[in-house]
């Protein structure tokens, strides 16, 4: 599975999603660091990755054929709360094909989950 982290996603969570196998493109000490939200956007959809952040301003693409999008929201985000939501959301979806079209929202005690009804 490939997969885009945003600049807030935890590097323990990088290295721990590439330990498992995935292929994690990291943004961060790049000429890309910085990079407006629409461009991100654009790239995880170019690339065919999974978008993961925890920006919510990402929600307003849950309707779009896309290549499947997490954001974690927590009331007092941590990086260790940020990474067990995330590894916890990849355990249930492990596979590409299982995100292609959804979008899965990770709050402190739900999962809330939208698939696109627009989907490539």
């Amino acid at each position: 599975m490939k997969i885009l982290v945003d600049e807030n996603i935890p590097l323990m969570t990088v290295e721990e999603l590439r330990s498992k196998g995935l292929e994690v493109k990291d943004i961060r000490g790049t000429p890309h660091q910085g990079m407006p939200d629409d461009l991100l956007w654009e790239m995880a959809q170019k690339e065919q990755r999974l978008l993961i952040t925890t920006d919510k301003g990402f929600s307003s693409q849950r309707n779009e054929s896309h290549h499947g999008l997490l954001i974690i929201r927590l009331r007092q985000p941590s990086r260790q709360k940020i990474h067990e939501r995330i590894m916890r959301a990849i355990s249930n979806h492990p596979t590409a094909d299982l995100w292609k079209g959804q979008m899965v929202i990770m709050r402190d005690t739900i999962q809330s989950v939208w698939h696109s009804n627009k989907i490539e």
